[in-house]
């Protein structure tokens, strides 16, 4: 039996083939660490003279495959790395199971070729360990299992509680009149629903519908709402553009108290009227006050020629007024001749016209201050010489003498009973009696001056 190594080839109960070099064991030097296993090949394994390998197996040795070229112990090695690859795998695979990096279903498929590798006896090594080794990986297989139950009814329950939050929540906005949040929010929930975990289907597909309905009633009314506003919006468009109309026509009414009146009443009915959008709204007023703005500044242009023809009539009036307050102070003089002066300047006054606006209050003023002193005294003069008002006063002087006369009567008798206490009160009320009496006349010598 040649053992040239770039001759060799080793075969798993395949007939030989030529092969590339790099399919050659790898020399000696060149290879890792041997691993227990390789080592201890020939314990689980021979090479027989005709190149046959062997692998004593539990049930008794089978022909694993069979080499060609090379020295027994490389047949061995070559087989037994089989045999440590799916040892690797297993070291793997419970490592990841403990530490809950794999899935139960992935660990179940890899340990499932590893005991296919294991019943193909394409391998050389300790068959009843691996299975040994199979059989507590297939329990940690089966924590894991349980493990990823929990975890999965732990979610659906999670997500169950999740759904009914938000179904409760939805039922809960059905009736909300905060349009645009409403429909976000509702959005928003729609999006959650579709990321949670699905569990029981019929009680999904109930909670589902509630969610719907409530969905369905918020748009219906946001629908509405909206409809609603929009013929708002046209009825408010349609009346605001009349009174656009009605502004634009009476910015041309050249009376200023007309037009004064027509532009408050315009202003208060655009202020009743129904509201649009605010786009609508702002390029509506815009045009609404262009016509009042336009109004005004004629009206502001009209005073303005009015005042500037006006003013001619400022130097006459103002020496009107001075005329006017060098009739005062009243004292010592004739009533009747203030009077008639003042007359006369009322007269030539009203024959002068109107005053520019910005004079108008100042001068008008002045003049009046004169009007009221005069006036006022007028007033004092005839009180006093009112007849009513001396008939009123002897009235008041007879009623004060018959009581005095009753009480001086009233005085003679106590002072005969010798009632001290009664002649000293009845004194009383005579002295206070006089001296009302004694007031009264001298008003009414005052009066008759």
């Amino acid at each position: 039996m040649s053992t040239d190594p770039s001759t060799a080839q080793l075969s798993s109960g395949q007939p030989s083939t030529a092969q590339p070099s790099t399919a050659h064991p790898t020399p000696a030097s060149l290879r890792p660490v041997i691993r227990p296993a390789i080592s201890e090949a020939s314990q689980w394994g021979r090479v027989a003279e005709d190149g046959t390998v062997y692998l004593k197996a539990p049930e008794g040795e089978v022909v694993v495959g069979q080499y060609t070229v090379g020295s027994a112990i490389e047949g061995l090695t070559f087989y037994a790395r089989k045999y440590d690859d799916l040892v690797v795998e297993l070291d793997i695979l419970e490592s990841r199971l403990s530490d809950s990096k794999v899935a139960a279903e992935s660990a179940h498929t890899a340990l499932k070729k590893v005991r296919e590798a294991l019943a193909a006896r394409s391998l050389v090594g300790d068959i009843a360990a691996l299975e040994g080794r199979c059989t507590a990986v297939e329990l940690l297989i089966a924590g894991q299992r349980e493990a990823e139950k929990a975890r999965k009814q732990a979610q659906r329950e999670e997500s169950r509680k999740r759904r009914e939050m938000l179904v409760e929540e939805a039922e809960s906005l059905s009736n909300s009149q905060s349009w645009k949040a409403t429909t976000e929010r509702f959005a928003a929930i729609v999006e959650e629903w579709k990321s949670l975990p699905r569990g029981d289907r019929a009680a999904e597909q109930e909670m589902w519908k509630r969610l719907s309905a409530s969905r369905t009633t918020f748009d219906k009314r946001r629908r509405i709402h909206f409809h609603e506003l929009d013929d708002v919006r046209k009825a408010a468009l349609a009346r605001k553009r009349e009174l656009i109309a009605s502004a634009q026509a009476a910015s041309s009414i050249t009376d200023p108290k007309a037009g004064i009146k027509k532009f408050k009443d315009l202003m208060s009915e655009w202020k009743s009227a129904p509201r649009g959008s605010r786009a609508d709204e702002d390029k509506l007023w815009k045009r609404f006050k262009a016509a009042q703005d336009d109004f005004f500044i004629k009206l502001k242009e009209t005073e303005a020629q009015e005042d500037a023809k006006l003013q001619e009539n400022l130097p006459a009036k103002e020496a009107l007024v001075l005329k006017a307050e060098s009739l005062l102070p009243i004292d010592g003089k004739d009533l009747k001749t203030l009077k008639k002066s003042l007359r006369e300047i009322q007269v030539a006054w009203d024959k002068l016209g109107e005053l520019p606006k910005a004079d108008r209050t100042r001068l008008d003023g002045r003049l009046k201050k004169v009007e009221d002193a005069i006036r006022k005294e007028d007033e004092t003069q005839w009180t006093a010489v009112n007849p009513e008002v001396m008939a009123r006063a002897a009235d008041t002087a007879n009623a004060f003498t018959e009581g005095l006369t009753r009480y001086e009567h009233e005085l003679s008798k106590a002072q005969a009973d010798g009632n001290s206490k009664k002649v000293q009160d009845i004194q009383a009320s005579i002295d206070n009696l006089k001296a009302l009496l004694g007031a009264v006349e001298n008003a009414a010598t005052a009066q008759r001056k």
